[in-house]
């Protein structure tokens, strides 16, 4: 399934350079309106010499959503999950999918992320633009909120090498492309060279961690992570009430959702220090419950 194109000026001899291969992977679950707009303003990029083939996993919706996907958008390709999947398991089974076909580019893309006009274009040429200059990267792009159009998501750097918590946002400028150790997954580019290297999603973790450690694990492997100058499009920053990190909650209720498959669970966050925190990784790993229990007995949350 080819992009909407604009048309190219013919080469020398008339041959047109082969189109790259992109293969854009969403993972879904009950938000139907916002997963047909993102597909929409996906389809809308303008990108005359690349070629877009569509992987989503609907993770066990129940509003209709991927028939309503499939009724508007044949060409996707879509696979159903149990409802159990959440983000990462589900863009692991999606990157599973696209991953036997040897796409030039994987492009992950959460489904309530808005592209802005020339998004993805920006994101594939600041991509050839670096290995041009010998640079094998992953290039992911900065989201804002639609309303306040304050950052919310995007590339991340390393705040302190010895203070939890370990990073904080590069907000991005307005002109150049940034270094990052690893970002969000909200907009991101994954190179073939990267791919081949880094491999899927690890699909220990449920909902959150996936992107931090695949970017992590990239940079482990030698590659390098940038985010796009500007913001790529808008994405509203996570709604935190009721979660575990709503502090208007006691303690056990908070404890009870840091362990469901949304929070930060002891078996997943525990298993990311491990692999990322270097032999500080036991105070890394403990931290978050720790600074929970505390804040709640200072507030009286118990």
């Amino acid at each position: 399934m080819q992009a909407t194109t604009t048309d190219l000026e013919q080469p020398k001899g008339g041959v047109s350079p082969k189109p790259e291969r992109i293969a854009v992977l969403l993972a879904c679950h009950n938000r139907r309106e916002m997963t047909l707009r993102c597909l929409e303003a996906l389809l809308q990029q303008r990108l005359p010499d690349c070629e877009l083939e569509i992987y989503l996993v609907d993770d066990g919706s129940s509003d209709g959503t991927g028939e309503a996907v499939a009724e508007r958008f044949p060409q996707v390709h879509i696979r159903r999950g149990s409802g159990k999947l959440f983000w990462n398991r589900g863009m692991h089974l999606a990157f599973s999918m696209a991953l036997p076909e040897d796409f030039d580019y994987y492009l992950w893309v959460n489904d309530d992320t808005i592209l802005g006009e020339g998004a993805l274009a920006l994101e594939v040429e600041t991509a050839r633009e670096l290995h041009r200059r010998g640079i094998e990267a992953i290039v992911t792009g900065s989201t804002a909120d639609a309303v306040t159009g304050e950052f919310t998501y995007g590339g991340l750097v390393r705040r302190s090498r010895w203070i939890p918590p370990l990073f904080r946002h590069q907000h991005p400028d307005p002109k150049e492309s940034l270094p990052c150790v690893t970002m969000n997954g909200n907009c991101t580019l994954i190179p073939r060279s990267v791919a081949k290297v880094v491999g899927n999603i690890d699909p220990h973790y449920n909902h959150s961690f996936g992107d931090i450690d695949y970017g992590l694990r990239a940079t482990a492997a030698g590659f390098a992570v940038y985010v796009v100058p500007g913001y790529i499009g808008t994405c509203s920053e996570n709604n935190y009430d009721g979660t575990w990190m709503d502090e208007s909650l006691p303690l056990r209720r908070r404890w009870k959702q840091m362990q469901s498959p949304k929070g930060s669970s002891w078996r997943e966050w525990s298993y990311f220090s491990r692999q990322h925190m270097g032999v500080l990784w036991p105070l890394y790993a403990t931290s978050p419950y720790v600074k929970l229990v505390l804040k709640c007995l200072v507030r009286g949350k118990i």
